[in-house]
């Protein structure tokens, strides 16, 4: 009797955790179904957006639009690797978050004119430059770094990897830098350095992961802190029409030899506790044409609350 009552709740403990196992399956389905459905609609008004829906625990792909073009496409990254190299600069000890520089509002570095376009200010700290992508600050800070120690900036966010995301990938083309010049540029992100889509959101994913690791250090805060400034009123705002809280970063960039422009958006979301990584390129456009689609999906995404 005993041993039959056992079998019974062995079947029932069973039975349970294979309701319980279907259900959490059927609604991560469900999710991944709401992200790609919010993808769709987004990209159905911008038919040349690409996009990735990166998921940061697991690194699962979540949604994309035009995954196969987006992983072969290696564009100059522009404004996107402020935050990632600023983190380096910052976590490493190379520079001081409270250090503050001049905007000077026209530069010119090489061939490349790369004025600001952000509203005049007082001189600014680490955050409020990333918050405005202050050239002039990130053009200074840069020069503070080696050639070697760019590369382990961006090495160490896999941005120059594989992602795995796609057969047949392109893989990011990083030529290392010669002069203090090239290295402000690279740093820039507009020479010596292409990568793709699906290579951003996983370098913002391994940024995502880092900062949750250490959010109490000067470098996570002021990291957060300066995403969290541009995506609700600095140069990436177009990102908080979505309804959805958002730390993240626009670029712009041209082809080394000029051109049209293309523009990137790169998101965490939701803001003060990120689970997703949400990317865009468009191939032609400005990097406020990406964050608009990103606020798109937001809108949609099912991070909206009603």
């Amino acid at each position: 009797m005993a041993h039959t009552l056992e079998m019974r709740s062995w079947r029932l403990r069973k039975g349970i955790l294979l309701v319980v196992l279907a259900v959490a399956s059927t609604a991560g389905w469900a999710q991944d179904m709401h992200w790609q459905r919010a993808v769709d609609r987004a990209v159905s008004k911008a038919p040349e957006a690409r996009v990735v829906v990166l998921e940061i625990g697991s690194g699962k792909l979540l949604a994309s639009a035009h995954l196969a073009e987006a992983s072969r496409t290696l564009a100059a990254p522009g404004s996107t690797l402020k935050p990632l190299i600023l983190y380096f600069a910052l976590e490493s000890g190379r520079w001081d978050p409270q250090r503050r520089v001049a905007c000077s509002r026209r530069m010119r570095i090489g061939s490349h004119q790369l004025n600001c376009s952000h509203p005049e200010t007082d001189p600014l700290d680490a955050e409020q430059a990333l918050a405005w992508s202050c050239n002039s600050y990130f053009a200074a800070m840069a020069a503070s770094l080696t050639a070697e120690e760019l590369s382990e900036a961006l090495s160490e966010r896999n941005l120059l990897a594989a992602t795995g995301l796609r057969d047949g990938e392109s893989l990011a083309e990083f030529r290392l830098p010669r002069s203090r010049e090239q290295i402000q540029l690279a740093a820039l992100g507009v020479e010596g350095i292409r990568v793709t889509l699906p290579e951003m959101a996983e370098a913002y994913r391994s940024l995502a992961i880092e900062l949750a690791a250490h959010p109490q250090s000067m470098a996570a805060r002021t990291v957060r802190a300066g995403l969290s400034a541009s995506a609700s009123f600095g140069m990436a705002d177009a990102a908080a029409l979505g309804g959805v809280p958002v730390a993240g970063k626009t670029g712009t960039a041209s082809a080394e030899s000029g051109g049209a422009t293309h523009g990137w958006f790169a998101g965490l979301v939701p803001a003060e506790s990120p689970r997703i990584v949400l990317a865009v390129y468009v191939p032609t456009g400005h990097g406020s044409d990406a964050a608009q689609i990103a606020a798109n999906i937001l809108t949609h995404s099912p991070l909206r609350k009603p």
